[in-house]
Order: C-alpha cells, then structure tokens, then sequence
C-alpha cells in the first residue's frame, strides 16, 4: 500500500501567545506524533503540528495545464508489460487518459474494475482506455493480473508526466490527483473530469462524452 507523510512544520505568526480563556481541545482532538491514518485508500502519516501550505505551493495544484480544446504534450512510458507507448500510438481514434494515485488502493481498484466492466462499451464507442500512476510496470502487471483488466497502465515515475499534464493534487498537494481526459480522434481534449472520492464516476462521464462524439 502506498504511504504518504505530511510534512512538519509549525507555523507561531499564526498561533495565539498565550493559552485561550477557553480551551478548545474537547472539541477539537489533538492527534499524536505518530498518528497514522488511511485516506481512501492510502497510508498517511502525519505529525500534530498544523501544517498550512503558502498560495505559491498551492498554486501548481490548482490549476491545471490541459484544458478542453487544447493538445495535451506527449509521452512515452513504458505499460504493464515493459514496453514503451507513445501517446501518439492512439491517434486517429478517441482515448480515455486517467491519472490515479495507485495501484491496489481501494479508490483506485474500484475505478480500474468499474472500467474493466464497461470495456465492451468503450470498445463499442472505438474508444482506447489508458490508466496512468506513478507505480512501476511490475506492480502494473500484478495489478492488471489480478483484476483481470483488459486495458493498458502505464507507468509514470517520478510523475513527470502527471506534472506535465498538470493534473492538480488533493489533501493539500499531498494525495496524487485522480484526474480523466477524454481525447478525440485528432488528440484534442474534450472532456477533463476530476473526482477523487467517486471514482466510479469518471466512467459514467466519460461514456456519456464518448456517445456524444
């Protein structure tokens, strides 16, 4: 499972100089030091100290560099198999481009079979479905394997490409965006769909934009 640390910072400009005439801290529960947690699907870890990002680290998270209408930038990265694909591979019919945070996450798993189940639907529609994160091939072909899904995952270490697409992060930048791009024939973008917390989602609005092309 895939483990995230938040990191520690403190920030005393924000914090009150002495102790309040009412304490709020039976409302309010103070988490240990070594508080860990599962966030949908992922391990956090976290400190107790408050940590609030400034706007200009936000700022990259926010607003995404691949909009309708325009050409997203090429890839090449390598599948669940070791073999390098080219995002060009797919033009001359459309292609469904999901970002996800990783592989074996409940959120994750729920997403990719929800996409295995509608597969004849895609394939009806001459749609090809490509699923992208930051695990390597291995854990892609284990993946794939055990949820027998039939379509291809690539692998984007280092999340080069995820930065590169600008596919805006959750959790205060901490938890991978789960980010859907629909392209038409000629590569163009028509539809980005971002939803974390309802994957299966990202295949209803997906479909819907496919059998409207």
């Amino acid at each position: 499972m895939a483990t995230l640390t938040l990191p520690k910072h403190s920030i005393p400009s924000l914090l009150p100089t002495q102790s309040p005439t009412h304490p709020l801290s039976h409302n309010f529960p103070i988490l240990s030091k070594s508080s860990q947690s599962q966030f949908y699907g992922l391990q956090v870890s976290y400190s107790s100290s408050l940590s609030i990002p400034s706007f200009s680290s936000m700022k990259g998270s926010i607003f995404a560099k691949v909009n309708k209408g325009t050409v997203p930038p090429s890839f090449t990265l390598k599948d669940q198999d070791g073999r390098n694909v080219n995002l060009s591979k797919f033009k001359g019919k459309p292609v469904v481009v999901y970002f996800y945070p990783a592989d074996e996450t409940p959120g994750c798993t729920k997403q990719a079979c929800a996409f295995r189940d509608s597969y004849e639907k895609f394939k009806k529609a001459g749609a090809e479905v490509v699923g992208i994160s930051g695990d390597d091939s291995s854990s892609h072909k284990a993946f794939a394997k055990k949820y027998r899904l039939p379509f291809t995952l690539l692998s984007d270490e280092g999340n080069k490409v995820r930065k590169d697409w600008g596919v805006p992060a959750d959790l205060f930048g901490t938890l991978p965006g789960r980010q859907t791009y629909v392209l038409d024939k000629k590569g163009v973008v028509q539809l980005v769909y971002n939803n974390q917390f309802q994957p299966e989602k990202h295949i209803d609005e997906t479909l819907k934009l496919l059998q409207s092309l």
